[in-house]
């Protein structure tokens, strides 16, 4: 249904992400002082963990590509580029752009906004049928999606409508005081995936499901990973509700591991 030029744009935002997700992941503490706005170094190896599981889910939906199967997972790559695009916008003036890591970022988040724009253009074009194929989703399946819509959505919501110094945004959920710019980019993450979850609580196809899962598994072990590389920032006796912030991702990864060796990455559809 999409074009082998979204394809080509999708492959090319999955080696910006790599690339960009490696530097702030692995070099966090060297490249937090020069981004593009003000960040910690746990913030950015945190957004470095968002890039390479944008990373990961970009390459294989443009290898698989067959948009039945991995339309959930492009929506959270458009939601994403767009949204995260608004914010760089609506925070232009606190952009600092004296170091190609700032630079990097905004070319990466720009191509995937273009890639985004173009693939919405496409779909309002050719509009396609909505297809059933392979075994279907059953109970156990919603049971696990609805959940990972609620937390997300949550945190989205409070993150797009919270002003600094309101309860959880000094230190209470995230570890460290966020600026308004940092908890608008947070935000907007979370939104990416609620949205492009709750879509299959309609979704009849298990591999369409299995797919997502897969795409996202690797976004959930990075991230996970930067909290425990930052974890003597966490305080829950101090602050209880950054429990909230670590259990999460528990309570999204344990399920998603095991639904994934039960179950298969989608790939099989027969």
């Amino acid at each position: 249904m999409l074009s082998n030029a979204s394809r080509m744009l999708t492959y090319l935002t999955a080696i910006l992400y790599t690339i960009l997700g490696i530097l702030l992941f692995f070099l966090s503490e060297q490249l937090a002082p020069v981004f593009a706005w003000k960040v910690t170094p746990f913030m950015a190896s945190t957004m470095g963990g968002w890039c390479i599981g944008n990373a990961w889910s970009a390459f294989f939906t443009a290898r698989r590509w067959d948009w039945k199967l991995v339309y959930p997972s492009l929506i959270y790559l458009w939601v994403f580029g767009v949204s995260e695009l608004a914010v760089l916008l609506a925070f232009r003036e606190n952009i600092v752009l004296q170091h190609p890591i700032a630079w990097l970022y905004l070319l990466t988040i720009s191509l995937n906004a273009f890639a985004a724009l173009l693939g919405v253009y496409e779909w309002f074009r050719h509009r396609p049928a909505y297809e059933t194929f392979g075994p279907p989703a059953k109970p156990f399946h919603y049971l696990l999606i609805s959940p990972f819509v609620l937390i997300v959505a949550g945190l989205a919501l409070y993150g797009l409508y919270a002003q600094v110094g309101d309860v959880g945004t000094n230190g209470g959920v995230f570890p460290e005081v966020m600026s308004l710019f940092t908890l608008r980019a947070f935000a907007v993450f979370y939104l990416s995936l609620c949205i492009s979850a709750a879509v299959q609580l309609r979704e009849r196809n298990l591999s369409t499901m299995l797919h997502y899962g897969f795409s996202s598994y690797l976004l959930v072990l990075a991230i996970t990973a930067a909290i425990f590389m930052y974890f003597n920032l966490f305080d829950f006796s101090t602050h209880p509700g950054q429990l909230i912030y670590v259990g999460a991702y528990f309570l999204i990864g344990i399920p998603l591991t095991l639904t994934i060796i039960r179950e298969g990455t989608g790939l099989r559809q027969t």
